[in-house]
């Protein structure tokens, strides 16, 4: 019997977000050569230690000219800087950025024109150098002039290099601290400054960069100079380079309005063959930027605004000012209209990036640990602009279940908060997780619910308005929304969630009968379950706080750790909601009976008041506090709910119990008891055109196929994925959307034959379909046969797969319960060649490759491997923490099984 589960799907997404990688290895030199070992010289460390992290203050730039020779035929890229910079103190060296570069020449010139001469060093692997002087040179300012040469970089980050269709590409992916591989400068979010630069270019090829393209002039030997127009204030982490024989899609500027005195130029760009695919989202961006120019009351701050399909991207996307870069699957749309759950990715992922252009771009963090201000600000903005953008929509639900999604990382004794201290480069990628997304959010759309859009939202556009072209901390943004609003319980709900981890748990327990009148007194702690480490302390937030219940609503400001309220009115109300309107970030449990009323009243309840009954059921399931009945009761009651976010929401959960809790005996119960819960729904939306009914199909087909192991299911997505790929037979392009790719891809590779398996990667290599090159990716690490094992690791390192195709590739071998023990084995015996073969970003979560795991043996080889090769992935540290907490968990929750396998016996 087959043991694929959701898993396999779910391991990718939980290992997407874009990390930070290791450093090649580099011999040591000075003067011409740039690269240096992770030591410092002899010598100086008692007089100045390298900084591991932020820069020493005293030293800035204030500007930056930029003139390189980027020819994506050729395997290396070369050019010149000139940085002006300002010292507030004398110095003989300063400390800046530069990772792998080959410096021919180092010149300071003062404002005299007096040429002194420098010596360039890089002294960390992580890419900071040490600039020293002939002489000390005085406070004030100079100009720093750097000519240098380095090669593309093939593994996506810095200043890489792409093949696609025959055509090469040369692309910037800069954060976080990636720019450093091509500029030497001042690699910092708040060390901005404005940037000319000059890219010599192949005549007739595309240059893009932050600036509008201001001059285009021949060069000699087939090359030409485009000049561009000198940006705002700008961090290196947000610069864009891109060169390439890219399609260039014009269209109308976006015309003026009443924020706005000018036309906005609008540009998509796509490589070679697929400008008609950038159609779909330059249609729906003017109208996504004049909602968030009402919103915020604010222009947009560029005077430009690209759109680029890059062929290769180590991440979704990347808000690179007025030039925001895309990995080309996301955008890219063929036909008039995507799939649904593309669409929803289309929009949601170009909202976030474009509200980025006002939070992080005109207003910037100073640190990575403040990265909440953009990150969060952008996440919350998304749904708030698509639900104006399509009001029937359901984004405000996706963001519901997203807010919630952070929950389960917030659980982890390992988690972080939202700000906490990086002092160190290779911790700064750890802090791009779902805890800055997702709980920001969160947090934000409490606030914002709580106190109302009338007194939150003025505020922020003065934030925004306060800060622009600058800086600003959460203490800046504290100050600034204390005094704009007069409201010191928001500053301080703020500060307890954004400044500690951890989920709260509510107790409650209404009392009718001892009382007099009807009360309700609550408790807080920290949310902790079965197996957890953490221990209770006390913990205390600041939460805002609504009850319902039949008889009305009910708010107060929960500050201490236990609170007695009196309901309103003389009766007993017959159930009692302590999450209104689910906007609260916290997790809830009931004292006394009070679960068995919600249930029987849960269709009265809004759609994002159920999404917190299911998660708080879950979660007082895990902590050992509530039966199985309860828990399954709650589940009944989701699938008959009536939006596809309520019905989808248990899924995850069932799916994790079906790997971790529930033995092979106790398969065929399970999967009745889900047919009987799915099937129907499955019938009813079947051959439906309504977009929410056709993804809500689409996600309980997948589900049913690969968790419940239904046949009928399985073979209909067997027979959509060898029809769409030609299968023995003629291809039909139909056959088969987007939003099934990887489910039906994975039930062909385990129930086709043995033969489905090389024909897929025939096939791989003959569509141009980046969406399918991905699923297939997936799908082909789905393999379950262990004779099939060792061409799955072998296709995994070869050139057949990109370094984010690989990722994916492992993280579903992994994920596969049949050959688990083959590529664990596989993987720890070539882990060196793993690292250099996936993208630099994701190196320090390889650890979570072994977070489907569910046993101690293993979780002991993991340690033993990272100890022996951590080094190739910096940062790993905290990932290895939370794939071992992950692990214990499991391991706990496998003493509920027998009460679970009895209940679905029943």
């Amino acid at each position: 019997m087959k043991k694929i589960t959701l898993r396999s799907l779910l391991a990718v997404a939980l290992l997407a977000l874009a990390a930070c990688g290791p450093s090649d290895e580099s011999p040591s030199g000075s003067g011409e050569s740039t690269a240096a070992g992770p030591a410092e010289a002899p010598g100086e460390a008692a007089v100045s230690p390298a900084p591991d992290g932020r820069l020493p203050e005293g030293v800035r730039p204030t500007a930056y000219r930029l003139d390189l020779l980027l020819d994506p035929r050729r395997d290396d890229f070369s050019g010149s800087v000139e940085i002006d910079i300002q010292l507030d103190q004398p110095a003989e060296h300063i400390w800046m950025h530069g990772k792998d570069l080959r410096v021919s020449e180092a010149t300071a010139v003062t404002p005299a024109g007096e040429k002194v001469a420098a010596d360039y060093e890089q002294v960390l692997d992580s890419g900071v150098v040490r600039v020293s002087f002939a002489r000390p040179l005085p406070a004030g300012e100079f100009t720093l002039r750097l000519q240098y040469s380095a090669d593309f970089d093939r593994n996506l980050a810095g200043l890489f290099k792409v093949e696609e269709q025959g055509e090469s590409y040369a692309l910037a992916k800069s954060e976080s601290i990636q720019a450093r591989k091509y500029l030497p400068g001042f690699d910092e979010p708040g060390l901005k400054a404005p940037f000319d630069i000059s890219l010599t270019i192949p005549e007739g090829y595309v240059a893009i960069s932050n600036g509008p393209e201001a001059k285009r002039e021949p060069a000699g030997d087939g090359l030409e100079k485009v000049t561009f127009a000198t940006t705002r204030p700008t961090p290196t982490y947000l610069l864009s380079l891109a060169v390439g024989p890219f399609d260039v899609v014009e269209r109308p500027a976006i015309p003026a309005n009443e924020y706005r005195k000018e036309a906005v130029p609008l540009r998509g760009f796509a490589r070679k063959g697929r400008g008609d695919d950038m159609a779909y989202i330059l249609d729906v961006t003017p109208r996504m930027l004049e909602i968030f120019e009402q919103e915020l009351q604010r222009p947009y701050p560029f005077e430009k605004l690209d759109i680029i399909a890059a062929p290769q991207w180590p991440s979704g996307a990347t808000e690179l000012s007025a030039a925001i870069t895309y990995r080309e699957q996301r955008i890219l749309v063929e036909g008039d209209e995507p799939a649904p759950g593309a669409r929803l990715a289309l929009l949601g992922v170009h909202a976030h990036e474009l509200a980025h252009m006002w939070f992080g771009n005109l207003v910037t963090p100073p640190w990575w640990d403040d990265l909440w201000l953009k990150e969060g600000f952008a996440t919350w903005g998304t749904p708030l602009s698509l639900t104006i953008f399509e009001p029937e929509g359901g984004h405000e639900l996706n963001a519901a279940v997203r807010a919630i999604s952070a929950m389960q990382l917030d659980s982890l004794d390992s988690t972080r908060a939202i700000r906490e201290p990086i002092d160190g480069n290779d911790d700064i990628r750890n802090a791009y997780d779902s805890i800055t997304y997702a709980k920001s959010l969160a947090v934000i759309h409490m606030v914002d619910q709580y106190f109302g859009p009338d007194r939150f939202r003025p505020a922020l556009g003065r934030y925004v308005e306060t800060f622009a072209d600058g800086v600003a901390d959460s203490e800046d943004f504290y100050r600034v929304i204390g005094e704009e609003t007069n409201t010191p319980e928001l500053t301080d709900t703020f500060r307890s969630f954004v400044e500690q981890k951890g989920v709260p748990v509510l107790t409650v327990n209404l009392e009718c009968e001892t009382a007099g009148k009807p009360q309700v007194t609550i408790s807080q702690d920290r949310y902790r379950p079965l197996g957890s480490p953490i221990q209770q302390s006390g913990q205390r937030w600041t939460i805002p706080l609504c009850l319902r219940t039949d008889r009305g609503r009910q708010c107060l400001m929960l500050a201490e750790n236990q609170q007695t309220v009196p309901l309103e009115g003389d009766q007993c109300p017959n159930w009692l909601l302590p999450n209104a309107d689910g906007s609260g970030y916290y997790r809830w449990n009931f004292a006394g009976d009070q679960w068995q009323p919600l249930v029987e009243h849960f269709a009265d309840l809004t759609a994002t008041e159920q999404l917190s009954v299911i998660d708080s059921a879950f979660a007082a399931f895990e902590a050992g506090e509530l039966p199985v009945a309860t828990l399954l009761g709650v589940v009944r009651a989701s699938a008959a709910a009536e939006r596809r976010q309520v019905i989808t929401a248990a899924l995850g959960n069932l799916a994790e119990y079906r790997r971790s809790m529930l033995p092979e005996k106790a398969l065929p119960d399970f999967s009745r008891f889900l047919r009987e819960l799915y099937q129907p729904v499955l019938d009813r939306t079947a051959g439906s055109s309504d977009a929410e009914e056709k993804l809500l199909h689409s996600e309980l087909l997948a589900f049913m196929a690969l968790v419940a192991e239904d046949r009928q299911a399985r073979g209909k997505l067997a027979e959509k994925a060898t029809a769409f790929t030609g299968f023995k037979g003629k291809r039909d392009p139909a056959a088969l959307d987007s939003d099934l790719y990887e489910p039906a891809l994975v039930v062909a590779v385990q129930d086709a034959g043995d033969e489905f398996l090389p024909h897929l990667v025939r096939v791989r290599g003959e569509l141009d379909d980046p969406r399918f090159d991905n699923a297939s990716a997936n799908a082909i690490g789905a393999a379950n046969k262990p004779e099939q094992a060792g061409d799955v690791q072998k296709l995994a390192l070869s050139n057949e797969v990109g370094p984010r195709e690989a990722f994916g590739l492992i993280a579903s071998a992994m994920a596969e319960p049949a050959v688990q023990e083959e590529h664990w084995q596989w993987l720890q015996e070539n882990f060196p060649a793993v690292i250099e073969k996936i993208p630099g970003q994701w190196r320090r979560r390889t650890p979570a490759f072994a977070r489907t795991f569910c046993n101690r043996d293993r979780l002991h080889q993991l340690r033993d491997l990272f100890d022996k090769h951590g080094d190739l992935a910096p940062g790993h540290q905290r990932s290895l923490a939370q794939t071992a907490e992950a692990i214990d968990l499991c391991i706990a929750q496998r003493e509920q099984a027998p009460e679970f396998v009895r209940e679905l016996s029943r």
